[in-house]
């Protein structure tokens, strides 16, 4: 029989591989436009991926680490056995979508496979329905924010190069990708590496290893640099979905998604609302394929890609449920 201690560690080391492959996941949002602009090669804009997801250690709190750690289910009835079933279903999950190409939320996956591992092992009450419902919202909000602010920015940016040569403007914003990429990334680290923290400092503390819910330095450091190292070896079935097929992207169009996508999570971020990343930039390539027509949009690719997210908590909730019985 395994003793709690020695199950609090294994946790964690999960926690930290599926961090790790959040990393890998979803490198593909922050590198696809950049990538398909050739505004970097793909080795070059993994690498300034990753170092942008590491920076949010210097930069921002840790809010959205709260809610995953307190937020979701009541901290009475989470214990490690069901915080390894949480993890063993969002990981299920993960790896089903990545096969098929398909860029999905790993901050739902750990959602919903916690929900389904606490009804699983403790009942319904012990899911706090105000935050869920907050978060699940956001599965629309956030698409519908990275829309709108692309929708404006490549507006904007329209008009205000309507007289410029269309390859002084692919050069230009092709440069400037370089920031707006950047910013994107330093976005997802935010987001996404805040997520296992949440996870690791619950697990210490239903292990009785800590007398309260604290994210420790070695627990922030450890998290950001298992997402970097995830950004830095890529994801490059779902660079292909993202960056080819919902738009044929331009510079101009990568840095319009990469921006508006940028201040959606840095904004989320400093509300602890863990959304996700995958479904801000997908929203934000079709707000601006929508500018430049809707028949643009692959509407098909699209859809599936919604399907995804749909289906995201419910299979968790699943493979969490599953993972405990």
């Amino acid at each position: 029989m395994i003793d709690l201690v020695t199950l609090a560690i294994i946790v964690i080391a999960i926690a930290l591989i599926f961090d790790f492959l959040n990393g890998v996941n979803d490198a593909a949002n922050a590198i696809a436009t950049i990538v398909v602009t050739r505004a970097l090669t793909p080795l070059q804009a993994v690498f300034m991926a990753a170092a942008a997801n590491f920076a949010g250690v210097f930069i921002f709190g840790v809010a959205i680490a709260t809610t995953i750690g307190k937020g979701i289910i009541d901290i009475n009835y989470i214990t490690v056995p069901l915080i390894l079933a949480a993890l063993i279903g969002a990981i299920i999950w993960n790896v089903l979508a990545w096969f098929r190409g398909l860029p999905i939320s790993c901050s739902h996956t750990l959602v919903g496979g916690l929900i389904g591992s606490a009804i699983a092992s403790a009942g319904w009450k012990s899911v706090m329905f105000g935050e869920v419902s907050k978060i699940s919202a956001f599965i629309i909000v956030a698409p519908f924010l990275g829309m709108l602010g692309a929708i404006i920015f490549t507006t904007l940016i329209f008009w205000l190069c309507r007289r410029v040569q269309p390859s002084v403007t692919n050069k230009l914003f092709r440069r400037l990708q370089l920031v707006s990429a950047a910013a994107y990334s330093l976005g997802h680290g935010t987001n996404d590496a805040q997520k296992t923290m949440g996870i690791i400092a619950i697990t210490l503390y239903a292990a009785n290893l800590t007398d309260s819910f604290h994210i420790s330095l070695w627990i922030i450091l450890s998290c950001y640099t298992a997402i970097a190292l995830g950004t830095a070896c890529g994801g490059w079935r779902v660079v292909r979905t993202m960056g080819t097929g919902l738009l044929k992207i331009r510079p101009l169009e990568g840095f319009s998604a990469e921006t508006s996508s940028a201040l959606v999570l840095l904004g989320t971020a400093h509300l602890g609302i863990p959304v996700s990343t995958t479904h801000v930039i997908a929203g934000a390539i079709c707000g601006v394929g929508t500018v430049e027509g809707a028949a643009k949009v692959r509407w098909v690719t699209a859809r599936k890609i919604v399907w995804a997210w749909i289906l995201t908590i419910p299979a968790t909730a699943f493979c969490g449920w599953a993972a405990t019985i």
